[in-house]
């Protein structure tokens, strides 16, 4: 096993106090709400953007497994939809467990990537859970990668450059996108996950260790898991829990970039996603920040060793892509 899981440093002082002083102190835990509670809150702390300028931010609506499916492009600052010079773009899954999260709240990461990346980001309003379970999301993530491919021509951006990206469960379903449609058409060109949800196994060592960790807790985590397979036997299944492929459904998988924090119950199952990825001959850069929390990539304006982060996962993917 990749050494990354058992590197775990003091948490990273700067990070501490934005966790007793910051935008995200004293919330109360996920589990402790009802899924009304927990989307309002999540609206409250999370849906203001503070990203970067881009050239322009384009609503549209596609067709969806389940009907019109909103997607919201972000274009880099250095060209324009129309432009001579076709654009990579990134297909971008929200984080929010399956059960929250909206275009707004992904605002910053999507912001940042269109502009460090060069690409323009395509980020997907998927259908939520605990009204829309599993296999729902993974879907209409699939769908968005599949209309930027038909649509590339007249969105300006090249298909061959076409990638998938999320954070936390959005990074998980990127995953399984990936592993989906890797022998398709429509094959992604790279995956960028960021601290990605891979499994329901809550005896992973990270998740023994930070069990009660105040960005995310194994308690939360069971809260989202259960919410979102209305059958838990569909735990077992690859496009929910993409640890769960076998290996031969890893090999030609595109390659990735995957990013981990130290104090992460999502930590052990990302470290272990990049050793079986590189096992099956796919080409991994996993980036691993010992000190950091769960979702550190939004907190690059108060978290010096954040903002690093962040210029080292856009770099590796704006190299892959």
């Amino acid at each position: 096993m990749d050494d990354a899981d058992e590197a775990t440093d003091e948490l990273d002082p700067q990070l501490a106090d934005t966790l007793r002083n910051g935008r995200v102190a004293d919330l109360p835990a996920w589990h402790s709400m009802s899924v009304g509670e927990a989307r309002r809150l999540e609206d409250e702390v999370f849906s203001a953007g503070d990203g970067p300028a881009v050239a322009a931010v384009e609503e549209r609506r596609i067709d969806g497994p389940g009907g019109d499916l909103p997607v919201r492009i972000y274009w880099p600052d250095e060209s324009t939809e129309g432009a001579d010079d076709r654009l990579p773009a990134l297909v971008f899954a929200h984080g929010g467990g399956w059960v929250l999260g909206t275009l707004d709240s992904a605002d910053d990461l999507c912001r940042e990537f269109a502009t460090r990346v060069g690409a323009a980001a395509i980020s997907v309003d998927y259908r939520l859970a605990p009204e829309h379970p599993f296999p729902a999301a993974a879907e209409d993530v699939r769908a968005a990668l599949e209309w930027a491919d038909e649509e590339a021509a007249s969105l300006g951006i090249d298909p061959d450059r076409l990638g998938v990206a999320g954070s936390s469960a959005g990074a998980g379903l990127a995953a399984a996108v990936a592993l989906e449609t890797r022998d398709r058409e429509v094959s992604p060109a790279v995956q960028l996950l960021c601290y990605p949800i891979l499994d329901r196994d809550f005896e992973r060592p990270s998740y023994r260790e930070h069990a009660d960790a105040e960005l995310l807790s194994r308690a939360d985590m069971e809260w989202f898991w259960e919410r979102y397979l209305a059958d838990p036997s569909d735990a077992a299944d690859p496009r929910a829990a993409p640890l769960r492929a076998d290996p031969e459904a890893l090999e030609g998988a595109p390659p990735a970039v995957i990013a981990t924090a130290g104090h992460d119950v999502l930590r052990s199952e990302g470290v272990a996603y990049a050793d079986r990825l590189r096992t099956a001959g796919v080409e991994t850069r996993h980036c691993h920040y010992p000190s950091l929390a769960h979702g550190f990539l939004s907190l690059t304006d108060a978290v010096d060793r954040a903002a690093v982060a962040m210029d080292e996962v856009t770099d590796a993917a704006a190299e892959l892509l």
